[in-house]
């Protein structure tokens, strides 16, 4: 089970480094196209209807686990009437969701401090929004057949291809003076052609998946489990989200501009755990059984040792490239404004990047109501926090606050999982000594950068390159064990990752 997750977390990882490399390719152009206000208008519109992410009432999620469970079971009608039920059901929430966000888009750019000559097109690009949320709610509703079979090449290869056309196409669009009505119609496009990709995908994987029933016994326990994920979801997505409309109505759009920019790269960071989940809430919905417990500590523990060390080397890297690397991407004015914060929200992402995997654990054992009591015990504490630092400290407290709330989420998440889920986290069962001694090959790197400015120099490049050598090396002969290291080469075959 290790090595289908990892694989199809690899898979799943590729299929969000493709679309982020055509981003950082095309952003640059969309940035200079709309200008910094522009921009930022963009963002808001695609960020008001984020904060009503859990209007799905968690059918994703629901899904996710259901048929992964008629799938261990063998039972392809009960799958496919778990899909067709879920649909039915997000659909029935979120379209009126949806119209009122369609009816009400005017209003609610006013809330913001939307420049007045951008209000009418930012109200109309908020109605297209409105639309495309609702056919996201399908796509991850649509693909749990995939999911379920850990098929996740095919999941990628329909979703990120969709996905990366639309931002290629999108600079163009602008540039032909769509603005962003244009951009915001893009991505509609994108998502409807990946609804249908999905679909087609998963009916050749479930053939019955397009009979026209639903099961009606299948509704209450996929409400009650997808009640519990909107619980989560409600205050997740204010806590996740909350800084940023705060900082756009407490300083600018332009400073909301500044700050996405910080978190677009420091989000590089969470692609190894943020891809994992894909694979590991069915995983762990398989091996919730009691008969499974061995399987699941021990799958539980190696993924969490393979996200450390993954995520160290990459925290180094863009340490190292930062102010560099958005000056390139966004321009000097963004290199100026959102260097700083990017290293702050980098500091929270390295203790919450591993709780990706116990929050995994959680939602895929059906345990999601605990994760919601974390969220809605620190939500008014963090509107407190949030709302101090960014009155006296602007974009950086804004990103410290959201830092010291990650870190403290990542922290926790182990906890919790190890008291109601039974994982226990003995990851490096005395190696602990050797991943301290690789991660300090990293010191003198830092040392470097922040006596450059944080400009990337030959020095600090060669003193990276060596103390990643260093940290593998370390890793490969003192943390991985034996068979780890068998599992590690035979996944990184191309023969057997194509398989």
């Amino acid at each position: 089970m290790t090595k289908k997750v990892v694989k199809g977390s690899l898979w799943t990882l590729v299929g969000q480094v493709v679309p982020l490399s055509v981003s950082l390719v095309a952003t640059p152009f969309v940035i200079r196209l709309l200008g910094a206000e522009d921009y930022g208008v963009l963002i808001l519109v695609a960020l008001i209807p984020a904060y009503l992410g859990f209007a799905d009432f968690g059918m994703g999620m629901a899904a996710t686990k259901f048929t992964s469970e008629a799938f261990a079971a063998g039972d392809p009608e009960r799958e496919a009437r778990t899909v067709r039920t879920a649909a039915v059901i997000s659909l029935c929430v979120s379209i009126p969701v949806a119209v009122l966000i369609f009816g009400f888009s005017g209003p609610l750019i006013s809330l913001f401090k939307v420049p007045g000559h951008l209000a009418w097109e930012a109200s109309l690009a908020l109605k297209f929004t409105a639309i495309t949320f609702v056919v996201n709610f399908l796509n991850a509703i649509f693909n749990t057949p995939q999911l379920a079979r850990l098929r996740m090449d095919l999941n990628t290869l329909t979703a990120s291809g969709f996905r990366s056309a639309g931002i290629v196409a999108t600079p163009i669009v602008i540039y032909l003076g769509g603005g962003i009505l244009g951009a915001v119609s893009v991505l509609l496009s994108a998502a409807l052609l990946t609804l249908a990709g999905h679909m087609f995908i998963s009916g050749r994987l479930l053939p019955s998946l397009f009979d026209i029933t639903i099961d009606r016994s299948l509704i209450r326990p996929l409400l009650t489990f997808g009640g519990a994920v909107v619980f989560v979801g409600v205050a997740g997505v204010i806590l996740i989200n909350v800084e940023k409309g705060l900082l756009a109505v407490m300083v600018s759009v332009t400073a909301l501009a500044f700050y996405t920019v910080a978190c677009t790269l420091a989000n590089m960071m969470v692609l190894l755990s943020n891809t994992m989940i894909q694979s590991l809430v069915p995983a762990f919905s398989q091996l919730s059984g009691s008969e499974s417990v061995t399987q699941l500590e021990s799958l539980f523990a190696r993924i969490v040792k393979v996200c450390l060390l993954g995520l160290i080397p990459v925290a180094a890297f863009l340490f190292l490239g930062a102010r560099d690397l958005i000056g390139l991407w966004a321009g000097p004015e963004f290199a100026s404004n959102s260097t700083v914060p990017f290293y702050v929200l980098m500091a929270g992402l390295l203790f919450s990047v591993p709780g990706y995997i116990p929050y995994s654990l959680l939602m895929g054992t059906g345990k999601a109501s605990v994760s919601a009591k974390l969220y809605w015990a620190e939500l008014i504490p963090y509107l407190i926090l949030v709302y101090l630092c960014t009155s006296n400290f602007g974009i950086i407290g804004t990103a410290a606050a959201w830092s010291l709330r990650v870190a403290f989420d990542g922290v926790v998440f182990f906890i919790l999982a190890r008291k109601t889920a039974g994982a226990d986290l003995r990851i490096f069962s005395g190696k602990l000594r050797w991943f301290l001694v690789a991660v300090a090959g990293y010191l003198p790197l830092s040392l470097v950068v922040s006596s450059s400015g944080g400009s990337v120099s030959i020095i600090s490049g060669l003193i990276f390159l060596i103390a990643t050598a260093f940290f593998i090396a370390i890793s490969w002969r003192f943390i991985l064990s034996a068979e780890e290291r068998y599992e590690v080469m035979s996944i990184l075959n191309p023969v057997q990752m194509l398989r």
